[in-house]
């Protein structure tokens, strides 16, 4: 395994999101690895609230508004320090899950991108794509697909 300096995973809050986490956390610190966190969000506006409670239900929460991504991302690094990681970033970023993950990963200039295997085969998941399968085929670098259905 080739060590990686920087390790980009991103997480929505979720318990296997945050899985993905603290398997990055491990490889961030077997490698001596930055760790960077991202979480994409969008901004609340009230009308894209309404409809995303409607098509998200409880689980709108986690991709509208910056204030729950900041909380998201708190929570994701103090799960990536009790996995091992030392140097670790947080990004809570403005856009689709895809996009702002492979977004970060090029800025960040990462070696690897982690990502959650939850599977969305919901209406939830036609709603926000399947995010390992688009991350997978469209990084630049290499991409961990945590198992996290477990």
């Amino acid at each position: 395994m080739s060590s990686y300096r920087t390790v980009v995973v991103g997480t929505d809050g979720s318990a296997p999101s945050l899985r993905a986490v603290g398997r990055a956390a491990e490889v961030a610190s077997a490698s001596s690895a930055r760790l960077v966190i991202v979480c994409a969000y969008y901004p609340t506006d009230p009308k894209e609230l309404e409809r995303a409670a409607d098509q998200l239900g409880d689980e709108a929460f986690q991709v509208m508004g910056s204030a729950p991504a900041q909380d998201t991302v708190q929570t994701a690094s103090d799960t990536a320090r009790q996995a091992g990681a030392t140097d670790v970033e947080t990004v809570a970023a403005v856009g689709e899950p895809v996009s702002v993950l492979l977004g970060a990963a090029e800025k960040q200039s990462a070696d690897l991108l982690v990502v959650g295997s939850r599977g969305l085969n919901t209406l939830k998941g036609r709603i926000l794509g399947s995010v390992p399968s688009e991350v997978s085929r469209r990084s630049d670098c290499d991409v961990l697909v945590v198992r996290t259905s477990r």
